[in-house]
């Protein structure tokens, strides 16, 4: 009798599982269908709060990292949407992030390492096919910015050629690809920055810091509607991002930690790779740890602090502390590591600052 169950459940889970296999298909198929629904043409941010929305498209480095896109923080104020830097493989995470690139109306380059533009590329495509643009997209940066857009744009020339004919030029506007370089030259001396986009209550200002001897590198500060956000960009400690970002709601600063830096220089020199090793030793020079730039929130009166271009990236979430070191100490509002699909939320005319992941 018990020989008998046994093969009878046998062959029911035989069954159950041929039935599986065979409508593994069909189930494939709804499931697709359903996300396709849920997302295919659907304006995902339609319903959110009217304020500013940042999300960190990439928080990495030039430091080889799976996990993190090059630098790269887009930003909806209000109806304008605008996308700062754009490191290698960060446009391919603002689809999924539910950015809207309809909406996109500029780039700002922060300064032309190539870890910031190598996606630059990719942007003025997408912003030209998914964004259905006519004419070029107005990037702003510091000077050496027209050069680098026309090398894009000339490397995808011979792609735009292939769409427009694929597609027609009803979908793809032949205006639409490329860029429009604004060359940006901050005034010196001036604690506000100097204006360099207004429109629809949003304004965005620059200034110049200090990046030697990478020449002309830029911060930006954004203001919508009561709430502000600022981006360092590559620096060194800086006194002038002090002033710059008083009172800002959320400073989104870059961070490299000094010794974690040594200690890979260490073992590269070890193993023999000279050429490595020099430049882990070069880098610390021009960039701000993470204890330099919780005194820049503090000092400016920041209410929240998120480290980005990090380096090195923390591998688990357990390394954090060790990266931070003591900056937890020097800043009293609240500290973030960046990760890639963060959200950062400001609704208009309040103080609320939320976050979120959306990757």
């Amino acid at each position: 009798m018990g020989r008998k169950i046994a093969i009878a459940l046998g062959v029911a889970v035989i069954a159950i599982l041929l039935a599986y296999f065979l409508a593994q298909r069909q189930i494939g198929e709804r499931l697709f269908d359903r996300a396709v629904e849920a997302n295919a043409g659907v304006d995902r941010v339609a319903g959110w709060p009217d304020g500013l929305h940042a999300y960190v498209c990439g928080s990495g480095s030039p430091l080889p990292d799976a996990q993190r896109a090059g630098p790269c923080i887009a930003v909806i104020a209000g109806q304008r949407a605008f996308i700062f830097d754009a490191g290698s493989g960060a446009i391919r995470k603002l689809q999924p992030m539910a950015f809207p690139m309809d909406r996109l109306d500029a780039a700002f380059l922060t300064h032309l390492h190539s870890d910031h533009i190598d996606g630059l590329g990719e942007l003025m495509l997408q912003a030209w096919i998914a964004g259905r643009r006519a004419q070029p997209l107005p990037i702003y940066g510091p000077e050496g910015t027209a050069r680098v857009v026309a090398g894009f744009a000339d490397a995808y020339a011979i792609d735009r050629g292939f769409r427009i004919a694929h597609h027609g030029p009803e979908v793809a506007r032949p205006g639409g690809f490329g860029g429009d370089a604004r060359i940006v030259r901050p005034a010196l001396g001036s604690d506000d920055g100097t204006l360099v986009y207004a429109g629809d209550e949003v304004t965005i200002r620059a200034i110049a810091v200090d990046h030697r001897p990478v020449e002309h590198a830029l911060a930006y500060r954004v203001d919508y509607r009561g709430r502000s956000l600022v981006i360092s960009g590559d620096t060194k400690h800086s006194a002038a991002l002090v002033r710059f970002a008083k009172g800002t709601d959320v400073l989104f600063h870059e961070a490299l930690n000094p010794q974690m830096v040594a200690r890979i220089g260490k073992a590269l020199a070890a193993r023999g790779n000279v050429d490595a090793a020099q430049i882990m030793a070069d880098i610390p020079d021009y960039h701000t740890t993470p204890g330099e730039a919780a005194q820049v929130a503090q000092s400016s009166g920041a209410g929240a602090l998120v480290l980005y271009h990090l380096v090195p990236a923390q591998p688990a979430a357990i390394i954090g502390p060790a990266f931070l070191g003591d900056a937890g100490k020097k800043f009293d509002g609240r500290l973030e590591l960046a990760e890639d699909g963060m959200l950062v939320s400001l609704p208009a005319k309040g103080r609320e600052i939320t976050f979120d992941n959306l990757l």
